[in-house]
């Protein structure tokens, strides 16, 4: 928690958000109590009072008068498409989802990068895992146009990349997503606890801005042995 990133509040919405859309907090479960909330991110009364109401508001939770705070939903009005998020899909079949951030740091790339036409010489660089039912799971690169201090560096605090990318006046309108099979290298596999040389399914996302121009690449590489990618298709938003 940090009062330079906007009130204390909101931060915690954000965070018992996140831990809803994941699985952390089940639908159908409570969430703790407001006394253990108040421990756990040693702030007031009032200002947990605030966060529960927030997402009161925004239908994630509703208050059982002498049971609890209850989740009645864990699906985000927010998308990056029409359909739902993979994360989504896996909470909703019952899986829990924890994200990890690994490191944050600028990247200075050089003229040989592959990157290097994308950013010029500098971006940040986000490394981050996901835990599926607490096994390593997927692990994500993340490079991103962003020009921070080092001060405004030590106080990165990340629940939602995307979340993170908006407040830093980041507004992305398109995401392509290109899929493939890779051998990983060997810190992905030392991440996701696998043999040497593993081939994994890989996603490189590229996302832009409503002039076209370039924010984010990523890379994904998932263990695909714990749990298939899936992608959920209708017939209004399905394409080939």
């Amino acid at each position: 928690m940090n009062r330079k990133k906007g009130p204390l509040y909101i931060q915690i919405k954000e965070i018992l958000k996140d831990r809803i859309l994941h699985g952390v907090y089940a639908v159908n479960t409570y969430i703790p109590s407001e006394p253990l909330l108040e421990e756990e991110f040693n702030v007031s009364k009032i200002t947990v009072r605030n966060a529960i109401k927030e997402l009161v508001q925004e239908g994630f939770i509703e208050k059982k008068s002498g049971k609890g705070t209850k989740v009645i939903t864990n699906a985000s009005n927010v998308k990056l498409a029409k359909g739902k998020h993979f994360t989504e899909l896996l909470v909703e079949e019952g899986h829990q989802i924890i994200k990890k951030v690994l490191s944050i740091k600028r990247s200075q790339l050089s003229i040989e990068s592959s990157l290097y036409p994308l950013f010029s010489e500098n971006c940040l660089q986000i490394e981050r895992i996901y835990l599926l039912d607490g096994e390593p799971y997927i692990h994500f690169s993340h490079y991103i146009l962003l020009d921070i201090s080092d001060e405004e560096l030590n106080d990165v605090q990340i629940n939602s990349l995307y979340h993170f990318m908006e407040k830093n006046n980041i507004k992305l309108e398109t995401f392509r997503d290109e899929f493939a099979v890779a051998i990983a290298p060997s810190h992905i596999c030392e991440s996701l606890k696998l043999e040497k040389d593993t081939t994994v399914l890989k996603r490189i996302r590229l996302s832009h801005d409503e002039e076209g121009n370039i924010k984010e690449y990523s890379e994904g590489y998932y263990n695909t042995t714990k749990h298939n990618y899936i992608v959920s298709y209708n017939e209004r938003n399905s394409s080939v």
